[in-house]
């Protein structure tokens, strides 16, 4: 099986991983789930994680040929768009987005000239749908429960799973946003611990727990063998009622509110108003008594 080289890199006020992989032979290469910095307190951007991707593609003479994104996260704003206007790679998320961003214009309440058509992405790819990044064969897997949108990329023998597993020590990723099912989190769990066991899994996110070190990689044996909500039986109904009761249990996160009505943009921001500027809505009391510290 095709072995792509991977470089994850860690952002730690999201608890987030992005990842460059690449084929070893031609050095073409993919971006996935770039991170644009975003202070809340301050309303600002930055761009200091998407410059240590880009000092990497370019320190590795990488061709960077596509930048991916695996769904619209709600913890932290997408890069692609600024790593795009650098290097000339093409944009693309799965076909569902369209409906994440149908449920987010109502919820935001946009303006009817809002695009709910996936045109913010280059292209919008179908499951089963295969592309190379060099000689590593890649398919798209949809895997959605933990939002309508999310899908996994399968590079060779690496699975960008995104948000629906976490390391085997965190278990699985929640189900409770707008549009999230933890019984089709279930099937599309299923799906991923049904590719080959020798399969490195690379997760989204990982938040460290018992304080050590931030991990990213593992691998469908070892999730299969050892993830704390999947080792101990994974029939359909226990899983949904141990990740319902987990998920009731959990805040909203931080960001959601700010970081969604970005990325359903392909993580533009808001057009700038008459006096330059470009402004957030936050949509007050729509998630009151769901979601609470």
């Amino acid at each position: 099986m095709t072995s792509p080289i991977v470089k994850p890199f860690y952002d730690a006020p999201t608890g987030s991983w992005q990842y460059v992989f690449h084929d070893p032979e031609t050095r073409q290469a993919a971006i996935v789930d770039p991170v644009l910095d975003f202070d809340p307190l301050a309303g600002a951007t930055a761009t200091r994680r998407a410059e240590e991707i880009l000092a990497h593609v370019e320190a590795e003479r990488l061709e960077i040929v596509w930048i991916l994104d695996t769904h619209p996260h709600a913890d932290h704003f997408s890069a692609a768009p600024w790593l795009k206007a650098r290097l000339g790679a093409p944009t693309a998320i799965g076909e569902t987005v369209v409906e994440v961003q149908k449920l987010w214009k109502e919820i935001y309440n946009l303006p009817d000239s809002f695009p709910t058509d996936g045109s913010q992405w280059d292209r919008l790819f179908a499951d089963g749908a295969r592309f190379m990044v060099g000689n590593v064969p890649v398919e798209v897997l949809f895997t959605p429960g933990h939002t309508l949108a999310s899908i996994a990329y399968v590079a060779g023998d690496a699975a960008f799973v995104h948000d629906t597993l976490m390391m085997p020590d965190s278990g699985t990723s929640r189900a409770d946003f707008p549009g999230g099912d933890a019984g089709v989190l279930h099937d599309s769990i299923a799906r991923i611990l049904a590719l080959p066991e020798e399969t490195r899994v690379f997760v989204g996110h990982d938040y460290a727990p018992e304080g050590r070190e931030p991990l990213c990689e593992s691998t469908v044996r070892a999730q299969r063998e050892t993830n704390i909500h999947i080792r101990d039986g994974f029939a359909r109904a226990d899983f949904i009622a141990r990740r319902d009761a987990r998920d009731a249990t959990l805040p909203l996160p931080k960001l959601m509110l700010a970081a969604l009505q970005v990325n359903i943009r392909g993580g533009r921001l808001p057009e700038p108003e008459v006096n330059g500027r470009n402004y957030l809505k936050i949509p007050l009391n729509h998630f009151a008594g769901r979601f609470s510290d």
